[in-house]
């Protein structure tokens, strides 16, 4: 496939919503029926662009990332107890809310993360687009409107990353997905840019020896070359062949290869470290990944139990118990950040942390636990981001965004992120891709939703 783009740098470089939603201010109103209406015409363009572009015409990537930790909290994080917290009748004294320059932290609940604070930054203005998880699961990775009618040809962002700064010679794939057996793809992008998926446990790579052993191998895998090497030396037949090979070539470089082993096989006082969970052997996994420099860019850890709707206190986010789902996610990315910066890598590696929307504030329901809520918050840590610092500013519950806190004075979107993302490892965020199947254009980050997004360069100070 032609990898022609077109940059805004000059040369061509080859809602189903809950009730909530109708409380949003009348802008959010108007924005949500630009997205129904682009999908159904299918269309990537809507007419116009706001002035908003013009300004952040003369921006550049910020470029202090080689590489990025994206931790997708499947379920919705309650904000409010977490990255935006609030206290009130309802905090437990077990939280221990403690100040950490701007960020108001819950000790208690997330010390190891504490002890990394300097690294740390939250963004608290940051708004969902629905309240329905698939919806905004796949959302929150393609960096767009999965309702629109050209969705299913939408990369993930980690495909994106992998076409952008993927090195095909490297052992290992650009984009890799920790704890997650499927989720958006790589969408129109060429199959080498497929999310990679590993539940990993310690014990090595599966499926990367022979029962016939290396030599017996070795000798298969060079028959296959030799019966293959007029069909690959035939132009006419597609691009179909070229990509087996590829395929071929890339799974042979991660056969009986001990790098690949050193990042996939780690022991017992390792795992018990990051807390003998599976969070714990993914954070395991994508730090030893950093650590090889064998070609990840892009590395995906889901974690679940953030759906909590009942038993918010006494389970999940309860202090006291290190099996609940903020002790065991604290054990585990607080031990990454500190190891990632006695590595010294923390400098280079963006890890962001977020889930799909938030949850209720204020008082508990009737189940001791938070349902479904638009405004959310966001934790972002390494590549040069401001530590202790605090993007936008909520009211006393964290139901709504009193200050945005950045410069388009605006709510945070999905999307926002995206480009943070893109903007943090040097890549231009407002790119168009234009061998897409249907020939229209496909931006990176989408020009057709009714708000032009770009990054959060505040949190580089």
């Amino acid at each position: 496939m032609s990898r022609e783009s077109k940059s805004r740098f000059g040369t061509d470089t080859s809602k189903v919503a809950g009730s909530q939603f109708w409380r949003r201010p009348a802008l959010d109103r108007r924005v949500f029926f630009k997205h129904a209406g682009s999908a159904v015409a299918g269309s990537f363009f809507l007419p116009g662009r706001a002035l908003e572009t013009i300004a952040r015409g003369a921006e550049s990537p910020i470029g202090k990332a080689k590489s990025v930790i994206f931790v997708n909290m499947a379920g919705g994080p309650s904000h409010a107890d977490t990255f935006d917290l609030k206290e009130g009748a309802w905090t437990l004294p077990a939280m221990e809310p403690t100040t950490y320059g701007e960020i108001r932290w819950p000790r208690g609940l997330f010390p190891k993360m504490a002890e990394q604070m300097d690294s740390i930054a939250v963004v608290r203005s940051i708004k969902a687009w629905a309240l329905v998880h698939g919806i905004m699961q796949t959302w929150i990775q393609i960096g767009r409107n999965p309702l629109s009618g050209l969705s299913k040809i939408a990369p993930h962002i980690g495909s994106v990353v992998s076409r952008e700064l993927g090195d095909p010679k490297s052992t290992l794939p650009a984009f890799i997905s920790l704890n997650a057996g499927s989720g958006p793809g790589q969408g129109y992008l060429e199959p080498r840019h497929a999310p990679f998926y590993v539940s990993p446990g310690g014990g090595g790579l599966g499926n990367t020896t022979s029962p016939f052993g290396l030599t017996a191998f070795d000798r298969k895998y060079g028959l296959l070359l030799e019966l293959d090497a007029e069909t690959r030396a035939t132009q006419s037949i597609g691009p179909a062949v070229g990509e087996m090979e590829q395929f071929n070539l890339t799974a042979r470089t991660l056969m009986y290869n001990s790098d690949v082993d050193r990042v996939f096989v780690f022991d017992a006082a390792e795992r018990a470290r990051y807390g003998n969970t599976a969070l714990g052997n993914a954070c395991i996994t994508a730090r030893n990944l950093i650590r090889s420099r064998l070609g990840a860019r892009f590395i995906q850890i889901t974690t679940g139990g953030w759906d909590m709707h009942s038993g918010i206190y006494t389970g999940g986010l309860n202090p006291a118990n290190a099996n609940s789902t903020g002790r065991v996610f604290d054990n585990a990315i607080g031990t990454l950040l500190g190891d990632l910066k006695a590595d010294g890598a923390l400098g280079e590696t963006l890890v962001v942390c977020l889930g799909e929307f938030g949850r209720t504030v204020g008082a508990l329901n009737n189940q001791g636990g938070r349902d479904h809520f638009l405004t959310q918050a966001a934790l972002f840590a390494g590549a040069g981001v401001t530590g202790k610092k605090a993007i936008g500013r909520t009211d006393e519950t964290a139901r709504t965004i009193v200050e945005p806190g950045w410069r388009f004075n605006r709510e945070i979107y999905a999307e926002d992120i995206e480009a943070t993302i893109y903007s943090a490892l040097g890549i231009d965020w407002t790119k168009v891709y234009h061998d897409d199947p249907l020939n229209r254009g496909f931006s990176l980050v989408p020009t057709n939703q009714g708000v032009d997004f770009a990054p959060i360069h505040e949190l580089w100070g």
